[in-house]
């Protein structure tokens, strides 16, 4: 198959958070299989031609906007050896500092978005699938059904949009349908704020031929009331179009054999090296160095959404257990003075208000358990890389961590991890303390530890699903626009 996936950042050019890591990895997965596949992202300021080895492939692309027309430039590069990557240049929109959090956004991403569509033609290259990716790109599968549709250059284009992060979803007022030139086409029911606002994120879900989300619990969270963002009722509306797909984790980047960043490599087979990585994060983060005492990682933004106001409620009685934790993240002002403050009265808890990938891979290698109590989770990326580094997960049963944690039973060896049901404190603090009460007997550890380390986490098996709902979305696509139908050897395969 041909795939374009169209993002606002990809690992190794420009990452703000998960979605980086996704665009950076599947792909490859992807081009392994065989496929054709191509990513698209905007060209940011850091993004320097020298370092990335970019070249120009359209040196000027006219892009329309609202009643006029915006040049940008293309450039191309590669994530790995053998997977394009078309970067959009454009010096009044993306010649920034940042990635995000601009007043002119809207403008911003439908432009990146147009450009995506309107430089298919002079690369003489058009795809099967167009994979969106989160509000940045959801309005191209409305212009696909509304200005493109006619255009038998693209009437084959299906589209996939998969949601990250349902909470963000691009809301802006209605001046972006005019901007896009789409504001005669009106508005459709995911819009909010009765026509005074436009959802980006609602009608790239209203309009695309297939929607996924980051794992199969999370697509059926969303379709609830408490968890759906207001955007649950669509996704129950067309639910037989909406898939769960778990993210995975590169293993060329995440490997404890390997890692560069940590003092003692080591893997499922010789596990005894491990203990240095402990010793080593101890010392590091000025805590009392004691092998024989769990050591609890947590590598967070520190938000409510990440369970925070539920650890801050149960840190006092944590804390009074032989046990220590170590906390690195930034996030939400308060809980910076918070557990600042705590630190300096409990000699068991290290807080690093910082991310610091180095400072990172140490404790995902050197931690004994990894914490994670979030309200929800889409997926959940610092579970999957606490199993390979051989931390064993504590997690809230919500979105991915559901799908990828299992509670731990002693008596059987079943389970993979410590599981917390409710969002409540005491159920918080009972899970952690059943981990550590587990920690004491070593060759029970040692098994979990060995089991998580050799699971199977990697790209391959989520780029085979990605692969079958791109064929549905084709056929799907097909049948809609009453194109006769073509099955080539993916779709045949699935």
């Amino acid at each position: 198959m041909k795939i374009l996936i169209a993002a606002a950042e990809a690992v190794p050019f420009a990452k703000v958070g998960g979605l980086a890591d996704v665009i950076g990895a599947l792909p490859k997965a992807l081009r392994r299989m065989g496929h054709d596949v191509r990513v698209v992202i905007p060209q940011y300021q850091r993004i320097r031609d020298d370092r990335f080895g970019l070249r120009p492939v359209i040196p000027e692309l006219r892009v329309p906007m609202d009643s006029h027309f915006e040049v940008a430039q293309v450039k191309q590069a590669a994530i790995g050896e053998d997977v394009p990557v078309y970067l959009i240049d454009s010096e009044r929109y993306f010649q920034r500092d940042g990635v995000y959090g601009y007043p002119d956004d809207d403008e911003r991403f439908v432009f990146f978005s147009r450009a995506v569509l309107e430089m298919l033609t002079p690369l003489g290259w058009m795809p099967d699938v167009l994979h969106c990716n989160d509000w940045h790109t959801a309005i191209i599968p409305n212009w696909l059904k509304t200005l493109y549709r006619a255009d038998p250059r693209f009437s084959r284009i299906a589209t996939l949009l998969t949601i990250h992060n349902l909470a963000y979803q691009g809301i802006f007022g209605h001046r972006v349908l005019e901007i896009a030139g789409i504001g005669s086409f009106g508005f459709v029911y995911p819009d909010p704020g009765d026509g005074y606002a436009v959802d980006l994120l609602g009608r790239g879900l209203h309009f695309a031929d297939a929607i996924s989300t980051v794992s199969q619990q999370y697509a059926r969270d969303i379709q609830t009331p408490e968890l759906g963002e207001g955007m649950d009722q669509v996704l129950r509306d067309r639910s037989e179009r909406l898939f769960g797909i778990l993210n995975g984790l590169d293993y060329d980047e995440f490997d404890p054999a390997k890692d560069r960043h940590i003092p003692a490599n080591f893997d499922a087979q010789s596990l005894d090296r491990r203990s240095r990585n402990k010793l080593a994060v101890q010392r590091e983060a000025s805590l009392p160095v004691e092998p024989d005492v769990p050591l609890i990682g947590m590598i967070s933004r520190l938000s409510d959404a990440k369970g925070f106001d539920l650890l801050a409620q149960a840190l006092p009685a944590i804390l009074a257990q032989p046990l220590q934790l170590v906390i690195l993240g930034t996030g939400e002002q308060h809980y910076h003075e918070l557990f600042t403050e705590a630190a300096k009265r409990y000699r068991n808890l290290a807080v690093f208000l910082t991310f610091n990938t180095p400072l990172a891979q140490k404790i995902y290698a050197g931690s004994d358990m990894f914490l994670m109590p979030s309200r929800f989770e889409p997926c959940g990326l610092g579970q999957l890389i606490a199993m390979r580094y051989g931390s064993v997960p504590v997690v809230r049963r919500t979105g991915g961590l559901a799908d990828t944690v299992q509670d731990f039973d002693p008596r059987t060896g079943r389970g993979n991890g410590f599981v917390f049901e409710r969002y409540d404190s005491h159920d918080l603090f009972a899970a952690v303390v059943r981990a550590a009460e587990n920690f004491k007997y070593r060759d029970i550890w040692r098994r979990l530890v060995e089991g998580n380390m050799q699971r199977d986490f990697s790209w391959t098996a989520s780029a085979l699903k990605y692969v079958d709902v791109y064929s549905h979305a084709v056929e799907l696509h097909q049948a809609e626009m009453g194109l006769p139908l073509e099955r080539g050897p993916a779709a045949a395969a699935s």
